[in-house]
């Protein structure tokens, strides 16, 4: 199985940006995780990050020519605002599990809504940085990839 994990704005300042709710563990940290454990179900993991919307959607659009077969996404704000990420993603057809580190339910009432959640196949919020370690054992447990 080929695996794209994507994660939109501020991603990249894990460990740093507000630790009482995303932890001290950094980008970095993550990516090592997520690494390591794909490395032991047999799956071949790559990672972009980015803080620019149409980034994303070049990323979701190239994973179709890449022939990825799951990606895991976090996509940070743009959850509440981007119908261009939920478009992009319906347009690849590729299973997509939408993963977020806090409850956004839990948040301010903005976060409650998700555009992307339409497209995915399952969402992971409030497990902290190992929700996407479950979203990697769903991917690779439907074995199947993209249709």
């Amino acid at each position: 199985m080929k695996i794209l994990v994507i994660n939109g704005p501020n991603m990249n300042m894990l460990g740093i940006r507000q630790p009482e709710i995303y932890g001290h563990a950094t980008y970095e940290d993550l990516k090592s995780m997520i690494a390591g454990e794909a490395e032991r179900l047999g799956a071949e993991v790559s990672f972009f990050q980015s803080n620019h919307e149409g980034a994303l959607v070049d990323a979701i659009q190239q994973a179709y020519f890449d022939r990825v077969d799951g990606m895991i996404i976090n996509p940070a704000a743009y959850t509440h605002t981007s119908v261009a990420l939920l478009d992009a993603v319906k347009a690849v057809g590729i299973p997509t599990v939408e993963v977020h580190v806090s409850d956004p339910d839990s948040r301010e009432d903005f976060r409650h809504v998700s555009y992307i959640r339409a497209a995915c196949i399952a969402t992971i919020r409030g497990h902290g940085l190992p929700g996407y370690l479950e979203a990697l054992h769903l991917l690779c447990e439907r074995g199947e990839g993209r249709g």
